[in-house]
């Protein structure tokens, strides 16, 4: 199978994951909310499970490395995922809905540094900002379509979770049988990278070693970015409680914020490839403008914002996987992105309790808080200017 042919079918696994889950996550808040959840515990909970997300792949990685499992490490984590989510609708309990989103948070700590390091093989032949790009568009066309399925279902039962998270079980099964398929066609997606090396002329990267000096600046940079950045279920919780959108409205919101962040991870990835890491100077920009914009009592002023937060999750999600791929060779690299992750991880968690918590205290002052971290994180960016591998 070509390099570009495993991006697109790995693409398509997202899609169909990213069905799955973000279908759930675009009502996490409302749903919480039914269940007596306050703006802390949405904050909290949904902050938990980011860092749940990240912080494992500090095992997660490492293993893949030492095992060289990746294959069965990433059908792990997608397995975990898409059992998780169905039974969300149903439980009825504020504790359990939490115990549930968390999991399904812990899937993708299990396959994702395995399932980037497969990827980044193969973009090692398609151009590491292209192709990680075309895969996270991918990815967001199942995070559109999944939460304008559960929309739907919500407006069809008059808002019943039970059937609009069951459905999402369909895609679940499927997102299994092609990863098993493809792990047959490619059982190796490590040639890639070992045929465009060969034909450069370089030596083959030797076994072990520590990261990167480059590597550690670049996770400080973005621990920073991350830790002022709201996560959805807080927005969803503003635009719920404040009547600025009814329930069946945010999956419809979110749906616009995963296209978004399609169009800025493709447009980012194709500057990637261009001027290097430099592009990621948009990234605190767009992280300082969600709340500004989000915690509004204004609807267009709040969606505006709920979509300046999809094209910031389309740099994070797609050009920072990319830089870390340039950055640590491939005996390593499983390794970078789970310790990558967790750092990040640690900044996910305080950035959801910060912005529940001062959110409940003063939008001002967290507008302000927010502004300033943003602006500490371009900072960090200037002085580290990670390198670009062509």
């Amino acid at each position: 199978m070509r390099p570009w042919r495993f991006v697109v079918w790995f693409g398509a696994v997202s899609l169909l994951a990213d069905f799955v889950y973000e279908g759930a996550r675009s009502v996490t808040g409302p749903l919480l909310a039914s269940l007596g959840a306050s703006a802390l515990v949405v904050g909290v909970v949904t902050g938990a499970g980011e860092a749940a997300a990240l912080v494992l792949r500090l095992v997660s990685g490492p293993l893949a490395d030492r095992t060289r499992r990746f294959w069965g490490l990433a059908i792990a984590g997608y397995a975990l995922t898409v059992v998780s989510v169905p039974p969300l609708g149903v439980v009825g309990v504020l504790w359990a809905a939490c115990v549930l989103v968390v999991a399904e948070r812990v899937g993708k700590a299990v396959r994702s540094p395995a399932k980037d390091t497969l990827l980044s093989h193969a973009t090692a032949a398609t151009g590491r900002g292209r192709g990680f790009a075309v895969h996270e568009a991918m990815d967001q066309v199942g995070a559109l379509v999944g939460p304008l399925t559960v929309a739907g279902v919500l407006a069809l039962t008059g808002g019943d979770y039970g059937p609009a998270l069951g459905v999402l079980a369909a895609p679940g099964v499927a997102v299994l049988g092609l990863l098993f398929w493809l792990r047959a066609r490619v059982p190796d997606p490590e040639a890639y990278e070992r045929a465009v090396t060969a034909a450069a002329g370089g030596p083959a990267p030797a076994p072990g070693g520590r990261l990167p000096a480059a590597f550690w600046t670049y996770a400080a940079f973005t621990a920073t970015t991350t830790a002022g950045f709201a996560t959805f279920g807080v927005l969803s919780y503003h635009l719920v409680t404040r009547h600025l959108l009814t329930t069946a409205w945010v999956p419809v919101l979110y749906a616009g914020a995963m296209a978004v962040d399609a169009v800025a991870a493709l447009a980012t990835g194709w500057w990637y490839d261009r001027i290097g890491p430099r592009v990621l100077v948009v990234l605190p920009v767009l992280a300082a403008a969600v709340p500004a914009l989000a915690f509004t009592d204004t609807v267009a002023w709040a969606v505006g914002g709920s979509l300046v937060w999809g094209a910031a999750m389309g740099v994070q999600e797609s050009t920072l996987r990319a830089t870390v791929a340039d950055l640590v060779p491939p005996p390593r690299r499983a390794t970078a992105y789970g310790v990558f992750a967790g750092v990040v991880g640690g900044a996910g968690l305080v950035g959801g309790a910060l912005t529940g918590a001062l959110y409940d205290y003063s939008i001002p002052v967290l507008i302000t808080v927010v502004a300033a971290i943003q602006a500490l994180a371009l900072v960090l960016l200037a002085v580290t200017r990670p390198r670009h591998r062509p």
